[in-house]
This record gives C-alpha cells, structure tokens and sequence, in this order.
C-alpha cells in the first residue's frame, strides 16, 4: 500500500516564511476508518490501517534522499466514508528541484518545487 497522487482534495502548497517554507496540504484515508472518539476519524484499529491517525509521523525529504523536515498528520475530518487529515510541515528549506513526502512508512510521494508552491499536494491511501 502506497500513497498516491489524489486530485480531489483542495490543497494549498509551500507557504513562505524567511528562508524556510511550511508545507501543508492533504492526506485522505479512503477506507477502513473508524471514529477515533473525539470528534474526528483514524485508520481501524484492526485494519492494517491503525498507524493513520492525527500525530502520525510526515517526513519529506529533499531531491538528495536527505530528510529536510518533519512534521505530523493534523487535524482530521470523517468526509463521508474517508478520513482526511491536514498536514502541515514547518521548516522546508526552500531551493530543492524537488520534494518526497511520506506518511508514516507508506511510502514516498513526489512533487516538484513548482507543484507545491502551486498547492497541488495531494496524497490518498486505501
């Protein structure tokens, strides 16, 4: 199971901040989700999908292999029969041709410098 490239979710990119970006943007979990008891949704406990939650660990990596930052799934929203949690990365350093970003140990997803400043970060699973 990977992540994959998911053009239905708004998204906003790489925001500025000095010599360093904030990524943020998306990541729906498309099925086996439960509530997760306290207004928001997670991966089922007995699903193989139970290390999708908010704090889930976002790493995104730059055009070298190298981490340049990390962060964590935020916020999470049950969106009919998927769950869709924000991301939000502090401290990207700006300048990479392009970036990979992976949700806990889903595998990478990659974008170009270009597509993110555009917001077009999108990732799913499931």
């Amino acid at each position: 199971m990977h992540l994959r490239r998911s053009g239905s979710l708004l998204v906003r990119g790489l925001r500025r901040r000095g010599p360093a970006c904030r990524l943020v943007g998306t990541f729906a979990l498309t099925e086996d989700v439960s509530s997760d008891g306290d207004g928001g949704c997670a991966g089922r406990y007995d699903s193989g999908y139970d290390d999708i939650r908010e704090g889930t660990n976002v790493t995104v990596y730059g055009a070298d292999g190298g981490v340049v930052a990390t962060g964590a799934l935020g916020k999470s929203k049950d969106v009919g029969y998927s769950c869709v949690f924000e991301i939000a990365v502090d401290d990207v350093p700006k300048g990479e041709k392009f970036y990979k970003v992976e949700v806990s140990h889903r595998g990478t997803l990659q974008l170009s410098a270009k597509e993110a400043e555009n917001g077009e970060l999108a990732a799913s699973l499931g």
